[in-house]
């Protein structure tokens, strides 16, 4: 399927946050790109631009193109609960997110790839769809021949791993427990979700 796979401080500045992961060059040019980007003479945005903003902001966070993240919306809109919190729960759910949340992997681009590439396992079983929806009390492990990759070591060592209520660790197993959706003050994305429902609403 297809990515994004531009420049990606580019997008980071467009949004003034590190929504890749640490960027050195955001920290210089905290401001958007362009030839008006330092100065702050951009045409003041409509509501309408400001709540896109905030869904390409969520889409390129969490790494998904628009039609799979319409699919998504409307899935949360079907579920019970406030539309915004169930899309952010779904999203969160993902396999590769989950991936990158038990810091097995660096960024969500690298767990993606870990899980295309077979190298993970939902309750023993190998799965490698990026998107496949995580259930209370699945297990995510990482398959026995792809324990010892330098890749998913050096991310572990680095310390990756931050401590999520919903989320449980074994690292003598390397794997780790879904034990369910976050609530929406657990998730530390900077997203404002009701923007979202508004936008789609129209």
């Amino acid at each position: 399927m297809a990515r994004y796979r531009g420049p990606k401080t580019k997008i980071a500045r467009k949004f003034g946050e590190p929504i890749f992961g640490p960027d050195k060059v955001l920290e210089k040019k905290n401001y958007p790109p362009g030839m008006h980007g330092q100065s702050g003479r951009r045409r003041k945005k409509s509501e309408y631009g400001i709540q896109l903003k905030e869904k390409q902001k969520a889409k390129y966070t969490y790494g998904i193109l628009e039609k799979q993240f319409s699919n998504l919306f409307k899935k949360a809109s079907a579920s019970k609960g406030v539309t915004g919190e169930v899309l952010l729960q779904l999203l969160e759910s993902r396999l590769d997110n989950v991936v990158f949340r038990l810091g097995l992997a660096a960024s969500r681009p690298a767990a993606r790839q870990l899980v295309t590439h077979k190298h993970i396992m939902v309750n023993g079983e190998l799965v490698n769809i990026p998107s496949y929806q995580l259930r209370p009390g699945d297990i995510i492990s990482v398959r026995e021949k792809s324990k010892s990759l330098e890749v998913i070591s050096d991310s572990l060592t680095s310390h990756r791993y931050n401590k999520y209520a919903w989320l449980e660790w074994d690292g003598a197993q390397m794997s780790g427990k879904f034990l369910n959706r976050p609530e929406r003050e657990e998730i530390p994305e900077n997203i404002k979700e009701q923007l979202i429902v508004e936008l789609y609403s129209k």
